[in-house]
């Protein structure tokens, strides 16, 4: 998760009339490094397409494009008492969701529990048991029973595992590795599934796991619940990723299960892996670093280019290179703090676009507590245009993976249901991606924008609970594809 600090006001426009002929060289030549135009936003489109099908294929691609088996969209009348548990890399959260009568309505209550470090890193077990731990008290204080035994009936639950997993049932899930700094032993290449519901038999809690889902789905499902425009979710966070419908015929890596080509079946891209080839990308030499520096060299590549997690990092390497071997850039200052990898995040850059002052004296002011450099106003400047580059590059890429499922799917008009820090909070963010789309979509000037990014409803809590909700409708209607274990469904 990528803190950012509270929204400020517009931010100014800077002025370069006072900036040194070798800094404004560099400038030039960070603009050309970093600037996206629209040739390449279109050649990176065209084949993220191709990327995406291949994919879906038997043969896969670098894009993983897993199947969710969600198997189409909530119709707004789905009712019912649903628990949803997101465990994300900082908190647990816990959610008891009610979805009244009343057409795309609900109504939430949660509690959040802090993930101790040291289950990160410890004990299968004992992850296990602290989850079930909290749902325990969860129940217990919602529901106010002293028994647990003595309630009516189990209670449903969507399980947002957001790790990287592969499905062949809806309630299962093969953890492929960890992340977010966990890395219990003994976990990864199993089911998850069996691990969790072991923890809630062993205390004889009323819960039924209905499904273990992605975030991302869950942007999916939760956003088209209360808008039924939306036909993509995705997340511009700490990573980034995608989810869509996808008719079953079209994915020939499940034929095998024969079923209806018309069926929908929401895939989880996971396509922060596009062009690990390294073929379209306009990879800089900083984006080289960053890949080689990283646990895992040669994977995720989009995502490198445009999460939270890599921005300042970026911002951070071209400093150190101006000062090292460009220009005098803090001159005679002491830059061991901005040395230190990954000292910055997208919040540094998203403070220094919004600074709006003309002198720059809040960057100013960050550069000196932050980092201990007190760098001068041409100096400034450059590190907010720099900035610009950064944040317009990562939003004009990210454009580029929405469209490509448009045009995958010839999607001409809808809203797509976005969440993730950047996102919500990167200054620009969701205006230089809208005007990528148009560049990209050759849509005509002075018209609303058919394909609208907007911000998504809570995919780990309420799309969790709707996924669950669909689970056992389709067990009620027999629709048992990708369902392993239908006992307590109904």
């Amino acid at each position: 998760m990528v803190d950012f600090p509270p929204r400020r006001k517009p931010s100014r426009k800077g002025s370069m009339a006072d900036v040194p002929k070798d800094l404004l060289e560099q400038i030039k030549e960070l603009e050309r490094l970093f600037t996206v135009d629209q040739a390449k936003l279109k050649e990176v489109t065209n084949h993220f397409v191709k990327e995406l099908e291949k994919g879906l294929s038997v043969e896969g691609g670098s894009i993983p494009m897993n199947p969710t088996w969600v198997m189409g969209y909530p119709d707004g009348y789905e009712t019912g008492t649903f628990l949803a548990l997101d465990m994300g890399g900082t908190n647990l959260r816990v959610c008891e969701i009610d979805l009244p009568e009343e057409k795309g309505e609900f109504e939430i209550i949660q509690s959040k529990y802090r993930m101790p470090e040291e289950l990160k890193t410890g004990d299968s077990e004992e992850l296990w048991e602290y989850i079930a731990d909290c749902l325990q008290q969860f129940i217990e204080y919602h529901h106010e029973v002293e028994d647990l035994e003595q309630m009516d009936k189990k209670l449903p639950l969507g399980f947002t595992f957001s790790f990287p997993a592969t499905q062949d049932y809806i309630d299962h899930g093969i953890l492929q590795r960890w992340t977010k700094g966990f890395d219990i032993t003994g976990v990864e290449g199993k089911d998850v599934a069996p691990l969790f519901e072991a923890a809630l038999k062993k205390r004889k809690l009323p819960i039924k796991l209905g499904a273990l889902i992605n975030d991302t789905t869950g942007t999916l499902i939760a956003s088209h619940y209360t808008d039924d425009t939306m036909q993509i979710g995705c997340i511009f966070g700490t990573g980034c990723n995608a989810a869509y419908m996808e008719n079953c015929g079209s994915v020939p890596k499940i034929a095998h299960h024969n079923l209806p080509p018309d069926m929908p079946i929401a895939i989880n891209c996971e396509y922060g892996a596009f062009d690990n080839e390294h073929l379209v990308l306009p990879r800089t030499r900083f984006d080289v670093i960053i890949d080689q520096d990283s646990p895992r060299p040669g994977q995720q590549s989009f995502e490198k280019m445009i999460a939270g997690l890599y921005l300042g990092e970026l911002f951070r390497l071209v400093l150190v290179d101006l000062h090292d071997n460009r220009c005098k850039m803090f001159e005679g200052q002491d830059i061991s703090k901005l040395r230190e990898a990954y000292s910055l995040d997208a919040s540094f850059l998203s403070f220094i676009e919004e600074d709006p002052f003309e002198n720059l004296s809040e960057t100013g002011e960050l550069f000196s507590r932050e980092l201990g450099i007190k760098a001068n106003k041409p100096e400034l400047e450059l590190c907010r245009r720099l900035a610009e580059l950064i944040g317009t590059r990562a939003a004009r890429l990210s454009a580029c993976g929405v469209a490509a499922i448009c045009k995958k799917k010839k999607i001409e008009a809808c809203h797509v249901g976005a969440d993730g820090s950047v996102f919500n909070k990167y200054p620009h963010f969701k205006a230089r991606g809208a005007q990528a789309l148009r560049e990209i979509l050759d849509w005509p000037a002075g018209k609303r924008d058919p394909v609208d990014i907007r911000a998504a409803e809570d995919g780990s809590g309420v799309g969790a609970a709707l996924i669950a909700a669909l689970t056992i409708k389709r067990v009620k209607a027999g629709n048992l594809a990708g369902i392993r274990n239908t006992e307590g469904m109904v």
